[in-house]
């Protein structure tokens, strides 16, 4: 797996739903049942955010920073082009090492299930690439452990095996691969 191109690939994904969030639509439900769709938006800059600083600076910090002078687009060309100039081996989260790669995959993972989310909250249903999903799954199954469960993400749910990989995907994660919105 390529993480650089995988993460290529989500924000891709991401920025064609970000595209389509109307004008006043903040408050919007989300997926995300704890945030509306400004939160979630925020979130999701903060993730970006996260990505090009451990990137740029080979460290991501535990807190968000309040910058939020950047647009997403410009968040996700800054992020692309930090991962073309060659990202460093290793990240620090915190005091604790990570591969760069895990953290591209990862945060691949992120901006492409968010991404999902914003176009459920905007109304506009886009399935997430099944090639795409197919690679997330995997990663979201190598990271995603049963602590997670009821913090980060919600309980599995139950889907049919030969469902697509996006709905498997968003199964896996505790989402629905609709949401009445």
């Amino acid at each position: 797996m390529n993480s650089g191109e995988l993460l290529e690939r989500s924000l891709a994904y991401a920025l064609g739903s970000v595209a389509e969030v109307p004008a006043g639509g903040m408050g919007r439900r989300t997926p995300c049942a704890e945030w509306d769709l400004g939160e979630l938006l925020a979130h999701l800059d903060d993730s970006l955010d996260a990505l090009y600083e451990g990137l740029t600076g080979g460290r991501i910090g535990l807190f968000p920073r309040a910058d939020r002078a950047c647009g997403f687009r410009t968040r996700a060309c800054a992020l692309l082009g930090a991962w073309a100039a060659g990202p460093p081996g290793s990240v620090s989260v915190g005091e604790r090492p990570l591969d760069v790669r895990v953290m591209g995959a990862v945060g691949a993972v992120e901006i492409a299930v968010h991404g999902w989310d914003v176009a459920q909250a905007c109304g506009r249903p886009r399935p997430i690439p099944a090639p795409l999903a197919a690679e997330l799954l995997g990663v979201a199954r190598c990271v995603v452990a049963d602590e997670d469960r009821g913090v980060r993400f919600g309980a599995p749910v139950v889907v049919p095996p030969r469902a697509r990989a996006d709905v498997r995907l968003l199964a896996f994660l505790g989402r629905r691969d609709s949401f009445p919105g």
